[in-house]
């Protein structure tokens, strides 16, 4: 029901911008409030709805998919979280997919951040793939099935010392257990006891240092996820296989839950971006519209 009232008030918007760009042509420009107004609404309708958009699978997000699909049940994933809330829009939903997939399929997850706030969204991520009846039913165990190792200062420093013993940086987990109490990491020394690693990532540290001082180094292999921004930076080291996938902003992450047969927020927002941004690109037609109807009269008004 609700889908369906947002539904016919989207069109009655869209109705109203065409009424809005005609006015705006017989000289009656639109003020800025109206416009805050058509952004809000372009953003907060869609929301509501039931839909989502025709998406194509691109073949950086296959890649990814295939390299979750070649880890066997019990592999050990080490999952390094480098981003803040204001990036969770894009990441987030990523995340989600990415831990739902993965306890769903028996692998174990090692979780750390080389931003303060990473392991938090980490923690955030869980709890709502824990909602999922599947994963529910299993009833996994912190510190059997997954450990949260918390946050480490020192950048790509971090990543070299993990090469060496993750104990070294991480000497406890975020419930303050030792990290020789946790069973989980009962064998885990060091990147050769891991069997993959992924990166979230917004900015620096993140997915470079990962791929420059954890790959080039000790060999692992990884995939990532980061905001439409820091995507094509990454590309280098996709093309080169220093990356094996990669998921860019929401678009990939509404792309990753379309292959994983998960319906996630990406998708959600992915609509609510794209209304959002066909509204914004109509004001600017009517935006110029309005300045050469009004630069038109003042020439008229001077000859």
């Amino acid at each position: 029901m609700l889908s369906t009232v947002a539904m016919v008030l989207s069109a009655m918007v869209g109705l109203s911008l065409i009424y809005l760009l005609v006015r705006t042509i017989q000289g009656h420009p639109v003020e800025r409030r109206v416009v805050f107004i058509y952004i809000g609404l372009a953003v907060v309708l869609p929301l509501l709805m039931n839909k989502t958009l025709p998406l194509p699978i691109t073949k950086d997000v296959i890649k990814f998919y295939d390299q979750l699909e070649k880890l066997q049940p019990g592999s050990k994933v080490l999952c390094a979280f480098d981003y803040d809330p204001p990036s969770a829009p894009e990441l987030q939903p990523m995340a989600v997919a990415f831990l739902k997939y993965a306890f769903k399929n028996d692998l174990k997850i090692i979780i750390m951040g080389l931003w303060p706030q990473g392991p938090q969204q980490a923690q955030q991520a869980i709890e709502e793939a824990m909602l999922d009846p599947i994963i529910a039913a299993k009833n996994l165990v912190q510190g059997e099935d997954w450990v949260n190792l918390g946050f480490q200062s020192g950048n790509e420093f971090v990543i070299q010392s993990m090469g060496t013993e993750f104990k070294r940086m991480f000497p406890k987990d975020n419930r303050h257990i030792a990290y020789g109490d946790i069973p989980l990491l009962q064998d885990v020394v060091n990147f050769s006891n891991v069997d993959f690693v992924i990166n979230f990532s917004a900015g620096k540290p993140g997915t470079s240092e990962w791929v420059q001082f954890g790959v080039d180094r000790f060999g692992f292999e990884m995939v990532a996820g980061n905001t439409a921004v820091q995507a094509p930076m990454m590309y280098p080291y996709l093309r080169t296989g220093q990356l094996k996938g990669l998921l860019g902003g929401m678009t990939g992450a509404a792309e990753f839950e379309k292959i994983l047969n998960e319906k996630g927020k990406a998708s959600t927002f992915l609509l609510a971006q794209t209304f959002a941004h066909a509204t914004v690109i109509i004001f600017i037609i009517i935006g110029n519209l309005a300045f050469f109807s009004s630069r038109k009269k003042k020439m008229a008004g001077t000859s």
